[in-house]
């Protein structure tokens, strides 16, 4: 969707959710955060660098030299200490003709001892929006330790575009988007999203003589329209031609459960059975869920018509639905978070049963970070991190990093120690740094 019609639509929600909230909603906790990264600009001069989405790789040894991966879009990718220092620095792909899109790194997740050349290998694993693939990048131990580039691309040279049927088809940019990976005892998987779409794809990776590639095991397409409680029919808000497309999901290691937020609709539950996906349920709504709107032309955005909203959607979310995370704690307790990018907060859901809303909470300004606005992806540990993030960490995009450099826009990722969320809601969330080990594949 274009920038000029999600700042339309987030105008319409602010409006809608202000009204809501000082009526019926409690105010939603704010925590702050405690390290940031480096800002990145998206213009020329910054290399078109966009932050969008990380991913922790937990160290085996020294979860206090733990690495966090970002993805910067046309830039490629970051590498991050938990200090915020970057340590590497990966290139997207480059357009492989004159007429061609380069690579675009979008989302980015980690499988933990996949079998690679036959040694125990763990992947940061990114769909790269631009060439329509996904990329795989083997994490090195010994490298984190040394101090060296810790990341080393082993993508197969002959994996296929994922959507696409032809190279000619991935110009058209109806690609690969949001990424979630899993592993189900020796079996790596990826679910991915495709861009303007309600297509997700599963898929299973493999050892390709010492590479990494991937072959289809199932492929799902939720609605693109809905049956109102009315018996109308709706559509969410888009550009012409596009489909309310997914972006934001994460993958319940221990459930095998895929919870997938549609930006323009709202959080979705799947259960995953023997690489199949299952019946979709939709868990929550968006508040625009229902609302008519008009496409302006002129101005090339939707609109709105808040209004006459009919009062069908949701009252926890607003549009875009973005970035989900689960967090692990023992016997099947825990929590499902998704970022509520239209007015910067983050809702929590309990991972058990019907994953019922238990409050939201904000990111603000701090005394050594700014707030988080228009967050993207995020990504949720509950082991100790050292020193630093002894009891978990939560790390999240910021779509407006501070302070601004004139009118660049900046965007960076902020890392936000578990244990304040847990306690910032009146009845605080779990902290357990020990019924759950993220490298634990069985």
């Amino acid at each position: 969707m274009s920038a000029s019609a999600l700042t339309a639509i987030a105008a319409a929600a602010l409006a809608v959710v202000t009204a809501a909230t000082a009526t019926t909603q409690p105010v939603p906790a704010t925590v702050t955060a405690r390290v940031e990264t480096p800002a990145v600009y998206d213009d020329e001069a910054g290399g078109n660098a966009n932050a969008d989405d990380p991913a922790v790789w937990v160290d085996p040894t020294r979860p206090d030299r733990s690495i966090v991966i970002g993805t910067l879009k046309e830039a490629g990718l970051d590498v991050y200490g938990l200090d915020g220092r970057r340590l590497q620095h990966i290139a997207a792909p480059q357009a492989p003709g004159e007429d061609a899109a380069p690579g675009r790194f979008n989302n980015v997740d980690i499988v933990y001892g996949f079998d690679l050349a036959g040694r125990k290998t763990d992947l940061a694993l990114v769909s790269d929006r631009g060439r329509d693939r996904v990329r795989a990048y083997a994490i090195d131990p010994v490298a984190v330790a040394k101090g060296r580039p810790p990341l080393r691309d082993v993508t197969a040279a002959d994996v296929a575009p994922v959507f696409a049927a032809d190279e000619s088809e991935v110009d058209e940019q109806r690609t690969t988007y949001g990424l979630a990976a899993y592993s189900d005892d020796d079996d790596a998987y990826v679910v991915v999203s495709r861009r303007e779409e309600t297509s997700l794809r599963l898929l299973e990776l493999e050892d390709r003589g010492g590479r990494v590639g991937y072959r289809t095991e199932d492929t799902l397409d939720l609605p693109a329209s809905f049956t109102l409680p009315d018996g109308a029919s709706w559509r969410p808000c888009a550009d012409p031609g596009e489909r309310p497309q997914v972006e934001g999901m994460a993958v319940d290691q221990e459930e095998q459960v895929l919870y997938a937020a549609q930006e323009a609709v709202g959080l979705w539950r799947v259960e995953l059975d023997d690489a199949e996906f299952e019946k979709p349920v939709l868990l929550d709504r968006v508040r625009e869920y229902g609302t008519p709107w008009t496409y302006d032309s002129a101005e090339e955005e939707c609109v709105l018509d808040a209004a006459n909203d009919p009062g069908f959607g949701g009252r926890h979310l607003s549009a875009d639905a973005e970035g989900v995370t689960v967090y692990h704690a023992g016997d099947g307790a825990g929590y499902v978070l998704a970022s509520s990018q239209g007015d910067n907060t983050f809702a929590a859901y309990d991972r058990k049963g019907d994953n019922t809303y238990l409050g939201s909470f904000a990111i603000g300004d701090g005394a050594a970070t700014d707030g988080v606005q228009h967050s993207d992806g995020s990504t949720v540990v509950n082991v100790p991190l050292g020193r630093s993030f002894p009891r978990g960490l939560l790390v999240t995009h910021d779509g407006e990093a501070a302070p601004a450099d004139g009118d660049r826009e900046s965007t960076n990722f902020k890392f936000t120690p578990w244990e304040s969320v847990a306690r910032a809601f009146p009845r605080p969330l779990r902290v357990d740094t020990e019924s759950f080990d993220p490298r634990d594949t069985d």
